[in-house]
């Protein structure tokens, strides 16, 4: 939220008048400090798509969990924030960020003690199913907060801090995950965090805008009752049924009852939701924005730089531990190569990326993700994690060229009224990404052995090689321009 210069001053305004103004500007925010309180609930919540990946088999073998169960600790809070971030977006656009943001922040912690506190499986699963919930909820809010609270090259900056910080959060879940898991005990992944989620919710309280909805939003009360149920319930029923249909394969075979059931109901709420969405009054995600060729492709850009880039790194970590007999800080640190190099690419060229053509930055960094995955067909029997290096650098690298011009493109792709429900949609195709990524490579490692590991790999390459030659396609009609007018203007 940046300040401006009082218009009203003049010669002939009172003292008192001139007091009053002085101390209200004394009251406000420096003009970082909506970013900080944004990165900082950013980095929580992405903290705990990586924080359990290097921890899980303490987390499994301490909690009695099998391979089902071990899955859906993992899956189950990308999966709800990929499945309710629609919902999500399109609440926050009715209510105002500024005041969905503090709630999920607020049950988020809750969640999250419940997490450290779990004594089984199933108290672990849905513990983090009310922690993604939450998240979706803080995720839905936070870049239309940044959108609305900087213009001009300040926002470019903004979104080019925020990603650096998404990407950071990343590293430090994995690290983090091994040396707690290592020396503390995996409940420390969770309960470590609550003074985090303390701070950040009392920074969202202090800096971030009113509670109220923006200018040209529906009242609350009309939000409430307008909001698109049927909508969010079948694509919330449509990813989870998908997910659910990857991780019986890993169980008990592509054809076995589960999965065949869950294919079949994943494309019936498919179905489902796109029939209601053409008659819904307010649909969570209009179908002509969906429809947008431009839109579409940041959706398949968000989805496959996702699924390859991160998808497999549960495996690998199994891999690491179980065949290259490192352990659980080992693991992490050799994983976190990836994530250091996000970080740095995002950081020094994230914001000039977004004065280039999207469509270029979004397709070549998709693409160059899918390279490296690709590197995965060299491993062998006799490979350790020094054969991982081109897949971790490359996909860092490209990682880091999408992350930071992402949200900023899906948000000016569409009208300005639905900006919340573009980056929250742009957020849940990646966070489904990592999802369906996370269990597709999930059971082709499940063994945690070479042949695994590298069908894993090459799959996650070709996604992102297809999605990177595609996505230029969709992104070439006026997107580069509407993305440029939008960093200038705000």
């Amino acid at each position: 939220m940046t300040t401006e210069p009082s218009a009203d001053a003049s010669p002939s305004a009172s003292p008192s008048a001139s007091a009053d103004r002085a101390a209200g500007a004394l009251r406000r925010p420096a003009p970082w400090t909506p970013l900080a309180a944004c990165c900082l609930g950013t980095f929580l919540l992405l903290l705990y798509t990586t924080v359990a990946t290097v921890a899980l088999p303490s987390i499994g073998a301490d909690l009695h969990a099998g391979f089902g169960a071990r899955q859906w600790i993992i899956d189950v809070y990308t999966l709800a924030l990929a499945g309710l971030l629609l919902g999500a977006g399109a609440l926050g656009d009715a209510l105002g960020p500024g005041r969905l943001y503090p709630a999920g922040l607020a049950v988020f912690g809750l969640a999250t003690l419940a997490c450290g506190l779990a004594v089984s499986p199933p108290w672990l699963i849905a513990a983090r199913a009310v922690q993604g919930t939450a998240g979706a909820a803080m995720f839905a809010s936070i870049l239309p907060l940044i959108g609305s609270s900087y213009t001009g090259r300040a926002k470019a900056t903004a979104f080019a801090v925020w990603g650096a910080v998404a990407g950071a959060a990343s590293a430090v879940g994995t690290v983090g995950g091994g040396v707690l898991a290592e020396y503390a005990g995996w409940r420390w992944t969770f309960l470590g965090a609550l003074p985090l989620c303390v701070l950040a919710l009392a920074m969202a309280v202090r800096f971030l805008p009113p509670a109220g909805p923006a200018k040209g939003r529906p009242r609350p009360g009309r939000a409430a009752g307008a909001a698109d149920r049927p909508g969010i319930t079948t694509i919330t029923i449509a990813v989870t049924a998908s997910t659910y249909a990857v991780i019986a394969a890993g169980e008990s075979g592509w054809t076995g009852p589960g999965a065949v059931a869950g294919w079949l109901t994943a494309a019936a709420a498919m179905t489902a939701f796109v029939l209601v969405e053409r008659a819904a009054p307010r649909p969570v995600l209009p179908p002509a924005v969906f429809a947008t060729p431009g839109f579409a492709g940041v959706l398949l850009v968000a989805f496959g730089y996702y699924f390859a880039a991160f998808g497999a790194l549960p495996g690998l970590a199994a891999w690491l531990q179980a065949d290259g007999g490192l352990g659980a800080l080992a693991t992490s640190l050799a994983l976190v190569i990836q994530l250091l190099t996000f970080i740095a690419v995002s950081g020094l060229v994230g914001d000039r990326l977004h004065a280039l053509q999207p469509r270029w930055t979004l397709g070549a960094g998709t693409a160059l993700v899918g390279i490296g995955a690709l590197t995965g067909i060299t491993l062998n029997a006799g490979s350790s994690w020094p054969a991982l290096l081109p897949f971790l650098i490359l996909s860092g690298i490209g990682a880091g060229i999408v992350s930071p011009v992402l949200p900023a493109v899906a948000m000016a792709s569409v009208p300005a009224r639905h900006a919340g429900t573009a980056g929250a949609a742009a957020n849940a195709a990646r966070q489904f990404g990592l999802t369906l990524g996370v269990a597709v490579c999930g059971t082709l490692t499940r063994t945690a052995h070479v042949p695994g590991v590298r069908a894993a790999l090459v799959l996650c390459g070709v996604l992102a090689a297809l999605a990177g030659t595609l996505a230029p396609l969709l992104l070439r009609h006026g997107a580069g321009a509407t993305v440029r007018s939008a960093g200038r203007d705000g």
